[in-house]
């Protein structure tokens, strides 16, 4: 598998309203996606076990040549290994995709630690598949975070 990428941002909400973003599929739509993207939940489980599958669908036709999934969409399902209220939320991940490069699971763990505030908010992402580059990885958590802060702040 590939490589691992760590992002972290301070938020200035508490872990609860932190945490209630994460598990709630309205509200995950809203935020985690990049900034060129939209979300569509197709299905989500928020407990320890549970399933669920996102689709991201490009907004520009000149960058949906890029879909991982399909041309323009990348779908991927998640399972929540393990779920911690208010500290941390544990996810393994899978791109539905026909290219081997983007075949793979890898891990998210994400940890809500209380500061003067507010939260830090970490994103770690282990073995991402071959096909998709670590900077891109930091670049969409990043973009993600600054939706999250802007939803909960």
């Amino acid at each position: 598998m590939g490589t691992d990428t760590r992002v972290s941002k301070i938020i200035y909400a508490p872990p609860e309203r932190l945490y209630q973003a994460f598990l709630d599929p309205a509200l995950l739509a809203t935020w985690r996606v990049p900034d060129n993207m939209t979300a569509r939940v197709n299905s989500f489980e928020p407990r320890e076990g549970g399933k669920y599958c996102i689709t991201l669908t490009y907004r520009s036709g000149e960058e949906s040549a890029y879909g991982k999934s399909t041309p323009g969409t990348d779908t991927f399902r998640g399972v929540f290994v393990r779920l911690v209220p208010n500290e941390e939320i544990i996810e393994k991940i899978e791109f539905e995709s026909s290219d081997a490069k983007y075949i793979g699971e890898m891990t998210m763990t994400t940890t809500l630690t209380k500061v003067a505030g507010g939260c830090e908010v970490t994103v770690l992402c282990e073995d991402l598949p071959r096909g998709i580059r670590p900077e891109d990885n930091e670049e969409g958590c990043r973009m993600a975070l600054k939706n999250l802060a802007r939803l909960v702040e």
